[in-house]
């Protein structure tokens, strides 16, 4: 299993909206980055990744799981780009945001902290159970 961060701003997509697809959760689309669409052509369903808040609150607020390899994106006819599908499993206890993240010298090296801008990102596996300590949620 490899773990992942997805970036949304909260009042585009927010994680309420992630919670209220429900189990079937939806495809992860409209990204147009080809390091961030190369990210998800390696995820694998069963896969976790952190739902973070970009620009307002700025903070991992969720877990979700890949339910779908990587597929065409429905949003759009170019053939360049890819989307996963996602469900929401269950919210963090406490938000942890990117200040917090920056604070801990084991994150330093976090794709997050490093490249803040990319939309979807890996996350090593010590990362993943750092940050959900932070945030006293179960990994």
């Amino acid at each position: 299993m490899a773990y992942w961060l997805f970036k949304s701003e909260p009042d585009v997509f927010g994680w309420e909206e992630q919670v209220a697809l429900g189990d079937t959760g939806g495809e992860w689309h409209g990204v147009r980055n080809y390091q961030a669409r190369n990210n998800m052509r390696a995820m694998q369903p069963g896969d976790l990744g952190f739902f973070y808040h970009s620009q307002k609150g700025r903070a991992v607020v969720g877990i979700v799981e890949v339910t779908a390899p990587c597929h065409p994106d429905s949003t759009t006819d170019d053939p360049r780009w890819d989307c996963v599908d996602v469900r929401a499993l269950r919210s963090f206890a406490r938000a942890v945001t990117l200040e917090e993240i920056r604070a801990v010298p084991e994150l330093a090296e976090m794709v997050l902290v490093k490249n803040s801008r990319l939309s979807v990102q890996p996350v090593a596996a010590e990362e993943w159970h750092r940050i959900c300590a932070l945030g006293d949620t179960a990994p």
